[in-house]
Order: C-alpha cells, then structure tokens, then sequence
C-alpha cells in the first residue's frame, strides 16, 4: 500500500479517537481546545519544572528532552531567568520609546550576521517574521510566486501556511506555490547541488507559466519538516543563484538552525557560503521567551515601508532585548556552539553503529546537535517506515527520553537537544535507543 505524506501536526500526536482518554485533566484540554489541541504521545504527559536538558512530570519522573529547540541552551537556564525577571521589575511596556538595551541588543545581534544584513524588525514568533519576510520580498520584486520543498513548514499565519505543505491535511498548494523535492540523493543523486539547483529554475519556469513569476526562493536551511538534509556543505549556493537569476530573492528560515545549532557555523545558512536577502529568527533567540526577528538590506525595508510600514507592540521591548541579550551571552560564555559540535560527533559515531547493526536505521543525517536518523522496511532502504518512528517514539518515551518526527511521511526521528548537551547524556539516549529497536 502506498504511503500518504504526514501533516507536521499528526506526527507524535496523541489522538483520542485512538488514544482515548481516561485522565481528569486531558479531559479538560480536550474540553477548553477542542480539534485544535495538540499534544505529544499516546499518552500525553504534564511537565512541571525543567532544568538544563531535563523536564520533570507532575509524577516525578525525569525526561531527557532530545526534542525542544525552544530552550536552546537549556531549560530554565539561571542567567536568562534572572535577566527577565530583573528587566520586569523595571520597566516592560511598548516599543515606542528609545531604549539603549534594546539598541545593544540589535548591535550584538546583527554582529553575528553579513554586514550587508543591517535592517532588524522585531516579532514575537517565526511564523510572523515569514509573514513580513514573504510580504517584503512580493512588495520588493513585485512579482507573487514562491518556491518552497514538499515537505516545508514556515508558520502559520494565513500567508505562510500555504508556503507550509507540512501543514496541510488534505488539498494541495495553491498555484502561486510551487513545491520542489527537498535535497536527498533519493531525489537528486550524487550532484546535490546541480539537481536541486535544477529543480529551482523549473519551478520558477513553472510559476511564470501560471501567471506567477517567482518572489520568493525560501528554505530552512536545515530542511527539518523534510527529514534533516545538511550535506554537503554549499549544496545550497546553485538553489540560491538560480532562484536570484529567476528574478526571486532568498530567504533563509533560520528559525530552527540557527542559533549555533549546526556547529560548524552560527547560522545555518553559512555552511553553503550564501548571502540571503532576507533572514528570518524565531524560537531559539529568547529560550523560552516569545521573540523572532527579520534581518534584511535597508533598501528592502524602506520599499515595504513606503506603502504599509510595520509595528509591534511587545516585539523587541526591553524584556525581549534582556532575553536575547542573555542568550547570546549563554552561548558565548559556555561555549555552545562548540559543544554542538563535540557532542554532535560523538552522536553521530555513535549512532553510525546503530545504522551497522539494525537493517531498520537507514541513514543518520545532520550537522552539529540537529540530527535525523532515518527508517526503513528491513532490509529495504527505499521504503520509509513511519509505522517504525511511532513506535519508537513511544518506547523511548517509556524509557524518558522525549523525541520527535520529520520527514514527508514521518519516517525520520528528529534530535534536537538543547545545546548544553553532554556526551553522558548523549550516550543515555543512544543506549535507550539501541533498546528500544531491540524491542520493536
């Protein structure tokens, strides 16, 4: 039977169609939320108190947590906890003010970025920072196409959901998207970069048949709602030129790799040696704290101004500058950004002897501490096997490792560890790996 592509949502998810529900309080999340609750497991779980790369259930229980980015460097870290709660205290209000915080905090930012990246705006999420990007680039180029992978998720405001073919549960894009398969070897062989390259120029043929020439060439750089594809290094610079040569701007979705995630580099954009137009931040930038950003050439901006202009009341107020101000000390301080290499290593060597010993463990993908391990039949690499990645899912889950799943059909296990990581704890979730396959 063939395989049907998985909604981002539906992955992990707990269904109480299926599931069922016999606890008090899923009852009343079920109740207060209706279809549009979504939690992790067949068995959801209430988390209490976290700290580090750990999260601990009303019951006690400790979990290794090899899934959220949201806490980038650490649940509850100490140094961004008392920065927030020292910058409350003061002032927290609108951003019509000046604020020497919130200028420094823009200066450090941009210091990690290309020079010619000089304009920030504030968000409070990715999806809105995609949204003002995408609007941006249609408004710049006056053209409305976007190119997009299969399986890419960018938000979900109105606008960039439909860039989000991770999303939909049924339907397909609309004309103006055109969708291309993401950077496999499956997909292109063994010339990444010239057959996604490829791809892009049909696309953007495509999209000026329809009446829609392209705007937009917009990826993660990571690929994660596609499986995790990140090697090799600059097999993005072909995409980008030929989008560029399209007529089309590039906008980098570092919302997951970025942050020093990958390692090697800060952002993830800078392993394939490519300049965006537009590079857009989310989730990792405030550990926890509700901030995104856009970051763009002045001379985009003040085109998109001159019409609408853009403001946000909570985005990029004092409380968000002390955040992000504390977790790029955090990263810095502790050294990161290295440590997602080391640990990065170590898990792939040692996962590379799991894809030896199991026929089922296909591939293992990945940079730094975002990593995808990806299923198979037995002994038939071809054939994806989410039926595989739920259940380990939930094995680990009973052995207190929490995890996730990407991927079109929800086939590749998604690690994503806060960067604090250490090799111990590195080699505690491969071990219960290792014991979960032996039992599924």
């Amino acid at each position: 039977m063939a395989l049907k592509s998985r909604p981002i949502l539906d992955m992990n998810a707990f269904n109480a169609a299926s599931d069922g529900c016999c606890d008090p309080l899923l009852d009343r999340r079920l109740k207060n939320c209706g279809a549009a609750s979504v939690l992790y497991y067949r068995r959801p779980i209430e988390m209490v108190r976290a700290q580090g790369v750990w999260m601990e259930a009303a019951d006690g229980s400790q979990y290794l947590d090899f899934y959220n980015n949201v806490s980038s460097v650490g649940h509850c870290h100490p140094q961004v906890v008392s920065a927030i709660s020292a910058q409350a205290a003061q002032l927290n209000t609108n951003t019509r003010y000046l604020d020497r915080r919130v200028e420094s905090y823009l200066e450090r930012l941009k210091a990690t970025l290309p020079t010619e990246l000089s304009n920030v705006v504030m968000c409070c999420t990715g999806s809105e920072a995609n949204d003002l990007a995408l609007r941006i680039a249609i408004k710049a180029t006056g053209r409305s196409g976007v190119i997009v992978t299969e399986t890419a998720y960018h938000g979900n405001t109105l606008a960039v959901m439909e860039i989000s073919p991770a999303s939909y549960k049924q339907g397909e894009p609309s004309e103006h998207v055109h969708t291309i398969p993401a950077p496999s070897r499956v997909a292109y062989g063994n010339d990444i970069e010239v057959g996604f390259a490829q791809a892009v120029e049909r696309a953007a043929q495509t999209l000026k048949r329809r009446g829609h020439p392209p705007a937009v060439f917009i990826c993660d750089s990571i690929f994660s709602s596609d499986g995790v594809f990140t090697n090799p290094t600059k097999f993005l610079a072909g995409a980008v030129a030929a989008a560029r040569n399209a007529g089309s701007l590039y906008i980098a979705d570092e919302v997951q790799p970025g942050f020093a995630r990958t390692g090697d580099t800060f952002w993830g954009f800078e392993r394939h040696g490519v300049i965006p137009d537009i590079v857009t931040m989310g989730k990792p930038m405030g550990n926890g704290f509700p901030m995104a950003a856009l970051v763009t050439h002045p001379e985009l901006l003040a085109i998109f101004c001159r019409d609408v202009g853009y403001f946000n009341t909570f985005a990029g107020n004092a409380l968000a500058a002390a955040a992000g101000m504390a977790v790029l000390d955090v990263i810095e301080s502790e050294g990161l950004q290295q440590n997602a290499t080391r640990v990065g290593a170590h898990l792939l060597a040692r996962l590379g002897k799991i894809v030896t010993d199991d026929p089922r463990v296909v591939e293992v993908r990945g940079a730094g501490l975002f990593l995808g391990i990806d299923l198979c039949q037995p002994d038939d690499p071809g054939s994806p096997n989410p039926a595989l990645a739920a259940e380990l899912i939930n094995a680990l889950r009973d052995r207190h490792v929490l995890i996730g799943a990407t991927g079109c059909y929800g086939q590749t296990l998604k690690v994503r560890p806060p960067l604090c990581l250490t090799t111990t704890e590195a080699d505690l979730f491969v071990d219960a790996l290792s014991d979960s396959l032996a039992v599924t």
